[in-house]
């Protein structure tokens, strides 16, 4: 049996509600929307009574900020409502977490459960603005629209996968078909590089790829993976501001002095970024890093006293920037920012103690407007 619960913010403390109410009010100029209510809903399968009701003020609600209602929310003549869940496979962190304080509670295995978000919106809402306040408020990215009638069970169904799709023909594709591939899928990759795939697969596999490979490859060299853009060779660079024209004009000095006697790296915005450091390294300076073909983390070799005497320990730092993915999905492209930072040092089996996600930016050559990290 499929127990169901919603649990609403009471009356101020209800700052989410209110936010997004003078969001949409704003934002999308609809006037008519007179108040709005979020309400999180959990459904839990294989819960007792007991149970669900020990956890129904512990667990689910804070009796102090929550109100709860049990099965049902009634609304009013006057209100709509609309759910939001996650879609198939993305990972619930609410659900996740409700499943495991219930197994503390209940003990044995966890039980199976279900969250999303219900939003009652109050006014005189027309079908029009509805929808508009739907997609204003559902990244399809990650989420889609659920249905507000209670499932009998909770157990997912997964459909027998289909075979592997070969991409027929890929070989022979002419510069119209590759085209017309790259627009029908979405590549990431550019139309060039889907070309360089045509050309390794007809000369060296000498068969048509998978779409699975294709797909794998498209993911690997995107921008979130590759870093493309920081990548790109720079072959015209414009530089209309004097200050700027001074700082990569000694850019150009560090290049000629790092790659003295062997192949330069291509002018790129990776290259301006780490260029310093490489300077720094070749002038001897960096004593105390700690070298390994692993590069994901900086490492520095440090004495640190511990109970009174000294031991040499690794102390790693670790820059991450996920541009790509922040723009399309900006909360789960910062969790992939902080989770990359906190991850390759864990792959050096030191300890994370700290992680700050920096976000902002402001025009460089402003010097009156000042921009707060977030």
């Amino acid at each position: 049996m499929v127990k169901r619960i919603f649990v609403q913010k009471r009356e101020g403390f209800d700052i989410e509600a209110k936010e997004i109410l003078e969001d949409i009010r704003e934002n999308l100029q609809i006037s008519d929307l007179k108040s709005l209510k979020i309400l999180n809903r959990y459904d839990v399968e294989g819960i007792t009574e007991k149970v669900f009701q020990e956890a129904k003020n512990t667990i689910f609600s804070e009796p102090q900020v929550d109100i709860c209602y049990e099965e049902e929310y009634e609304k009013e003549p006057d209100e709509v409502m609309f759910g939001v869940e996650f879609l198939p496979g993305q990972f619930d962190q609410r659900a996740n977490s409700l499943s495991e304080c219930l197994q503390i509670i209940a003990g044995g295995e966890k039980l199976t459960t279900k969250s999303a978000k219900i939003y009652v919106l109050k006014g005189n809402i027309e079908e029009k603005s509805l929808e508009k306040i739907k997609k204003y408020l559902i990244n399809s990215v990650d989420s889609r629209e659920c249905k507000l009638e209670k499932q009998e069970t909770l157990d997912t169904k997964i459909k027998e996968p289909e075979d592997v799709k070969i991409v027929e023909g890929f070989r022979e594709m002419t510069d119209e078909n590759v085209k017309e591939f790259y627009e029908k899928y979405g590549f990431a990759m550019d139309i060039e590089d889907l070309k360089f795939c045509q050309k390794y697969f007809r000369d060296e596999e000498k068969r048509d790829p998978t779409m699975t490979e294709m797909k794998m490859i498209d993911t690997y060299w995107s921008d979130h993976c590759r870093h493309t853009t920081f990548m790109t060779k720079l072959e015209k660079i414009d530089i209309k501001w004097d200050l700027l024209e001074k700082v990569f004009e000694d850019y150009k000095k560090s290049r000629e002095y790092v790659y003295e006697n062997k192949k330069a790296k291509d002018i790129c915005l990776m290259d301006i970024a780490t260029i310093a450091v490489k300077e720094l390294k070749r002038k001897g300076m960096l004593k105390d890093l700690d070298e390994s073909e692993e590069i994901n983390a900086c490492s520095i070799k440090a004495s640190i006293e511990v109970n009174g005497k000294e031991e040499e320990y690794l102390i790693m730092f670790k820059n991450e920037t996920h541009n790509h993915p922040t723009e399309i999905e900006p909360f789960g492209g910062a969790a992939t920012c902080l989770g990359g930072a906190i991850r390759d040092p864990l792959s050096g089996r030191v300890y994370v103690y700290q992680a700050m996600r920096v976000t902002g930016c402001r025009r460089p050559k402003n010097k009156n407007r000042r921009h707060t990290p977030k």
